[in-house]
């Protein structure tokens, strides 16, 4: 094919979109589309995702970030409202066997809140009216009987030997002991008790004869004896009499409290509940009865109800957007409250929920990325939707918790998981989570991009006037529409595509609202479109003016004329965020006789990424299948970027690779005011590439940075050709024939636009013609064979004849 032909000319270098496709003036007249566009595929998986209720029917959203996927999931759940089973109410209460696993309470949905308002009212009976109730009349009655009968009893007991002791001139005196009061048995002399220092003092004096003293003694000792066994069986009357006034106390105090759970009990008649109500009826009873007087009531918290799910009568399934999946805002927490520097309280009440129960019964949407790069949260919830059990304070965690560790009881829940995340991470769980496939079982697939037509420009159309619309934005014309199309299929970068990343279009639509606001203009135009784009572009380009300033300052060697032999123009991108710039790379190769091969010199230093080395091997393939002798390939060459420090990646760069090896083999030398774009397969089709329309665009600037000549261009992949969006004044240089764009199918076609030499077929013989390039290959692959095969001395002498020959 003559160059000529191969060259793509100005009117397919950039689509010009149609503004007879859109039939209005500005977007004011535009209905504004609320749905998603161009995504019926994924919007049919996300409806079967969110309807269907399946064991492992989570949802995987996968597209780019800024083609509205959290926008169809919202838009879908609002409209489908799909049908799950109504969650009940969560509710903890303490466990009073075990206070460090709080019982879990579920009951019908709409029932929480409410039980924890009547167990209120049974903890204000017992904090105000159970202590006055005690102290009533009724009670004081059977008090003053149980302490009547206690009296007589003990009276009863002591009567006999008080008269006993009378008998025998003894009286029973109440002596101060220490702090307590305790019985005596005393002589009575003159009809009055006589105490132990008047018994002495009597003695003394001689009014009690030392015989009389000892008969005395003896006696009240054996009356001692005596009124031990009585003061013991009085003990045990009165012991008798607390229990029994204890036991009343509590008979009463159980009967009023049963009285107010059964109230409590007959409207939730759930058995949680009950034993619940058993449990807190026992305890204030068998424990709290003396501290009902206290003023801080603390004990009544171990009552209270804490509610940490409830639902509202007549909501429907919870829709729960969690935007930081923190492992503690997805299970919930424990809080703790310091009451000093070394005491930490924790209680059921201060149980908080996550979005995992939160979501329970409904849906919970997340980033999938999120979730990943948050420590131990894609653990737990992979776990939690398998055993379908949420666990507030998992074990493993419990040796980090500070102070008392409470582990609350596991909540069974119901909830369908919809992860937002791009393919990379998609197949990256795919491939490495066992549990992630038996989990996430339907995949909703966003397209980056929409058909490029009349439908999808009008798409734009309806996206932007919503837009405009929810940001008071200035209305776009119908050029301004037509605008951002070019731009969504620039970004696209597919042929008859526009992007459905609607952020990025989005972005360039604000911007240029502002700029027209700026020039007191009532509608956004193209001009402002095109303008902002520039803007947005000029702030992210710093890197590729440096760039460009260091090649026209010669500090980067890149040649834009003339030609070389093993030296081609290799393209080359750099990334600002969402912007792509492309710009020249320098390759050379050099090569000689040997048994080294072809040696990547970014491989070797360990700067080559494993796309490029696959691109390197297949270089490889294609010198085997270019070059057919009849003899191995006997030499040794190496391939570099020169002025390259950092790493490469990437096989848009293979066929400009062929081409520079094949020159240094051939002498043949390479045109400089051409660069090449392309990967290679093994038998010399040029491959497409991302990014040619930057690529493009970098080395025009770098050339009229350096000067346009008017012979300068760039070599692509054919198949690359109808994804050109050129910018326009890349477009009007190549249409007045300052610049050229050449698309080629066969690396022998970029070798007739380098060298100018015709590449050559195989003839019938299996030789190519001697004048083509590839000719010239071969017998200097045969030459190096030769010279490689023969001996030291063989290849000296013979080394030595052709420098005679040439003297």
């Amino acid at each position: 094919m003559a160059r000529d032909d191969l060259e793509i000319q100005g009117n397919a270098l950039r689509w010009c979109c149609d503004e007879d496709w859109l039939e209005f003036e500005s977007t004011r007249e535009v209905e504004p589309i609320t749905g998603v566009v161009g995504q019926d595929d994924a919007l049919e998986a996300l409806k079967f995702g969110l309807e269907i209720g399946s064991p492992g029917q989570n949802v995987f959203v996968r597209g780019l970030t800024g083609t509205g996927r959290l926008t169809l999931v919202r838009q879908l759940m609002q409209q489908i409202r799909p049908a799950a089973p109504p969650a009940p109410d969560r509710c903890y209460v303490h466990r009073f066997d075990q206070p460090d696993r709080p019982r879990l309470i579920t009951l019908p949905r709409g029932e929480g809140r409410r039980f924890a308002e009547r167990m209120e009212r049974f903890i204000e009976f017992v904090g105000e009216e159970l202590e006055p109730a005690l102290s009533a009349d009724p009670m004081r009655r059977r008090r003053d009987e149980l302490n009547e009968r206690v009296q007589g009893e003990v009276r009863e007991l002591g009567k006999p030997f008080e008269e006993e002791l009378r008998t025998h001139d003894l009286a029973l005196v109440p002596v101060q002991v220490g702090p307590t009061v305790q019985p005596a048995v005393m002589p009575v002399i003159d009809g009055e008790p006589a105490p132990p220092e008047r018994f002495a003092e009597l003695r003394r004096s001689g009014r009690i004869t030392p015989e009389a003293a000892s008969q005395i003694q003896e006696m009240i000792a054996s009356f001692n004896k005596r009124l031990q066994e009585v003061s013991e069986k009085i003990e045990e009357i009165q012991l008798e009499h607390r229990l029994a006034v204890q036991l009343l106390y509590e008979q009463e105090a159980r009967r009023l409290l049963s009285r107010e759970a059964g109230k409590i009990e007959a409207e939730f008649p759930h058995d949680p509940v009950k034993a619940f109500l058993e449990q807190a009826v026992s305890d204030v009873v068998e424990k709290r009865l003396r501290e009902l007087k206290e003023d801080d009531g603390e004990f009544l918290r171990l009552y209270r109800v804490n509610v940490v799910q409830d639902h509202p009568a007549g909501d429907g399934s919870p829709f729960i957007i969690e935007n930081a999946p923190t492992l503690q805002n997805l299970l919930g927490s424990v809080e703790r409250e310091f009451q000093s520097p070394m005491e930490v309280r924790s209680d059921h009440l201060m149980i908080r929920a996550g979005s995992l129960l939160r979501a329970d019964g409904g849906y919970l949407i997340m980033e999938a990325r999120d979730v990943l790069t948050e420590p131990g949260a894609w653990k737990v919830l992979v776990r939690t939707l398998r055993n379908g059990k949420l666990e507030i304070v998992p074990s493993e965690l419990a040796s980090f918790w500070m102070g008392p560790v409470l582990k609350p009881e596991p909540i069974e829940i119901r909830v369908k998981v919809v992860l937002l995340g791009d393919p990379e991470l998609y197949y990256l769980l795919d491939r490495h989570d066992h549990d992630f496939p038996h989990l996430f079982k339907v995949l909703a697939d966003f397209d980056t991009s929409i058909p490029r037509d009349r439908q999808g420009v009008n798409y734009y159309a309806g996206v932007l006037a919503r837009i405009a619309e929810e940001e008071n934005l200035l209305p776009f014309s119908r050029c301004g529409v037509a605008a951002l199309c070019e731009h969504g299929a620039r970004i696209a970068a597919r042929r008859d595509r526009l992007t459905t990343r609607f952020g990025r279009i989005a972005d360039v639509a604000r911007e240029a609202s502002h700029l027209a606001r700026q020039g007191e203009h009532d509608l956004v135009t193209g001009d402002r479109v095109r303008e902002a784009v520039r803007l947005s572009k000029r702030r992210a380009d710093l890197p590729s003016r440096k760039f460009r300033k260091l090649v026209a300052e010669g500090t980067i060697r890149i040649h834009t004329a003339g030609s070389a032999v093993g030296q081609v123009n290799g393209l080359a991108v750099i990334h600002a965020g969402p912007m792509v710039y492309g710009f020249p790379t320098r390759i050379t190769a050099t090569i000689g006789p040997g048994t080294a091969g072809a040696i990547n010199i970014e491989r070797e230093s360990q700067l080559s990424g494993a796309i490029h080395t696959k691109g390197f091997y297949i270089l490889g393939g294609l010198l085997r299948q270019l070059l057919r002798t009849r003899h191995p390939l006997a030499f040794s060459a190496s391939i570099a970027f020169e002025q390259s420090y950092g790493g490469i990646d990437g096989d848009s760069a293979s066929g400009a690779e062929v081409c520079c090896l094949l020159s240094a083999l051939t002498g043949v030398p390479l045109r400089q005011d051409v660069a090449m774009t392309g990967a290679i397969d093994q038998v010399g089709h040029v491959q497409p590439v991302g990014a040619v329309t930057e690529k493009v665009e970098g080395f025009f600037d770098t050339c009229r940075d350096l000067g346009l000549t008017g012979s300068q261009g760039v070599i692509l992949p054919r198949a690359n050709a109808g994804d050109l969006m050129l910018r326009e004044d890349v477009v009007d240089a190549c249409r007045q024939g300052r610049f050229h764009v050449w698309a080629v199918e066969s690396i022998h076609e970029a070798l007739e636009i380098l060298t100018g030499v015709e590449a050559g077929a195989l003839g019938e013989d299996g030789r190519y013609p001697a004048n083509t390039l590839l000719g010239r290959a071969e017998r200097k692959a045969r030459e190096f064979w030769r010279m490689a095969a023969a001996r030291p001395r063989d290849a000296a002498a013979a080394a030595e004849s052709k420098d005679e020959a040439e003297g």
